[in-house]
């Protein structure tokens, strides 16, 4: 893709219960009516439904794509999995989806689900921390009694991105002198809570440094909690060192059999050449490519032209995805050409409600709408395209409007949305009506 120019509350719900409640938007009828036509029966664990809308194609004028072509159709899910996907039978006896949009689940994929306000009374941001190193001072003071209570509002949090269609999130979470291991255990508490609806991987996130506040041994414990990422942050501005940061990283990571996903907030000369290492030791380490990433990476956003070119090409070669909140104001993140190199760029909310930002919505379709305007992705065909940054990269039509998803033996992770098309869901941040995780319904909007 170039560039042109520059509720609150989930209601978590099985599907057995909105099926005997009858009510909101997938609703089963009590009984079949005389003489009408069935889909498949419906078997032990699974799900039946009726006028279902997938995108089938684009219609084109003079080779431009001016609208995206659809019908309705009935599909089977049993054990998770699409089974079938059927011409519609609008009597017969099936959930009813309405006509509404069936997409890919959302996926967050830089979220923080250990510390939040959220569920809290509001909390607007304080100027009285502005570097780093003060937010970590004052972290210091408050994590201690937001531990005491933090499962809840994990909980509550993981409900607001169901509510938005998400299923899936890449969490960091504290691994910090002041907490210990106590936010990772707490998280992992909240997600055994929630595991029949909702997915999660977790970084090791060292936000107060490895070395600035001696984390290294919590880091390396912490590796062996069942996580899946090493994190790390900004290592010249808090540790005070590129090389001793990353090498800690990047070793724990190899002999954990690890991803990596940094933060890196640093720009100018330190940010790239912590990305330049960074990209160094995944080619170095072959079983780091396609694992690892850098989140915010904003020295991308005030480098050259030909500069961004070089890195972005460096970076798809050594397999180093980039995780943007899209941000906005004096950062124009470089995602155009992050894309036409073919480096893995993912998104997410960040914050929701906490003492680093209040901006987060738990939308990920928002942060595709967000990017669409910085871009200038106007037209039908870039706005289906650009929906992969909410979907990570799964999208219903091919770029030759082929349909390539769903397909039966696909995962039954879908979402339901009023909208016409892909290009209406993110030009109007299209509200989510239900949201089916591994084949069952675990959040509707009534």
């Amino acid at each position: 893709m170039e560039p042109h120019s520059i509720s609150r509350k989930g209601f978590i719900k099985s599907s057995s219960m909105l099926l005997a409640a009858g009510a909101g938007i997938l609703r089963s009828p009590s009984s079949p009516a005389v003489g009408e036509q069935k889909c498949p029966p419906i078997a032990k664990k699974s799900l039946t439904l009726k006028n279902v809308r997938l995108e089938t194609g684009f219609e084109y004028e003079d080779d431009e794509v001016i609208h995206t072509k659809t019908e309705l159709f009935c599909l089977e899910i049993q054990d998770g999995k699409i089974k079938a996907i059927l011409p519609n039978k609008p009597d017969t006896r099936a959930i009813d989806a309405k006509g509404f949009l069936m997409l890919p689940a959302f996926r967050d994929m830089h979220i923080h689900l250990d510390k939040t306000f959220y569920g809290l009374p509001w909390k607007a941001k304080s100027t009285k921390y502005r570097s780093v190193k003060d937010m970590i001072a004052y972290e210091q003071q408050i994590l201690p009694e937001l531990l005491k209570n933090s499962i809840p509002r994990s909980e509550k949090l993981i409900e607001l991105l169901q509510s938005h269609g998400t299923n899936y999130a890449r969490s960091h979470v504290n691994i910090d002198p002041t907490s210990g291991l106590h936010s990772l255990m707490n998280l992992q508490k909240a997600l055994e809570n929630k595991k029949d609806s909702f997915y999660a991987e977790l970084v090791a996130f060292p936000q107060h440094g490895i070395y600035y506040t001696k984390s290294a041994e919590l880091m390396k414990e912490a590796a062996g909690m069942d996580i899946d990422f090493i994190g790390g942050l900004d290592p010249t501005v808090v540790d005070g060192s590129i090389e001793k940061h990353i090498d800690f990283i990047v070793q724990l990571a190899l002999d954990k059999n690890k991803g990596i996903d940094i933060h890196l907030h640093e720009g100018g000369e330190s940010g790239i050449k912590t990305i330049n290492y960074l990209i160094e030791k995944a080619i170095e380490n072959p079983a780091l490519k396609g694992k690892t990433f850098v989140s915010h990476a904003f020295a991308l956003a005030h480098i050259d032209k030909n500069k961004t070119e070089e890195m972005a090409e460096q970076l798809a070669q050594a397999r180093v995805g980039i995780a943007s909140t899209i941000p906005f104001g004096g950062t124009i993140m470089p995602i155009p050409v992050l894309f036409k190199h073919g480096v893995d760029v993912v998104t997410g909310n960040d914050s929701i409600m906490d003492w680093w930002s209040t901006f987060g919505t738990g939308s990920v379709l928002q942060k595709a709408n967000l990017a669409a305007q910085l871009y200038g992705y106007r037209t039908e065909y870039d706005l289906s395209r650009i929906l992969k940054l909410a979907t990570h990269d799964v999208l219903p039509l091919d770029a030759n409007g082929n349909q390539v998803w769903p397909k039966p033996g696909d995962q039954a992770d879908v979402v339901l949305i009023d909208a016409s098309c892909s290009a209406e869901a993110v030009s109007r941040v299209s509200p989510v009506k239900s949201l089916i995780h591994q084949g069952k319904i675990v959040f509707q909007n009534q």
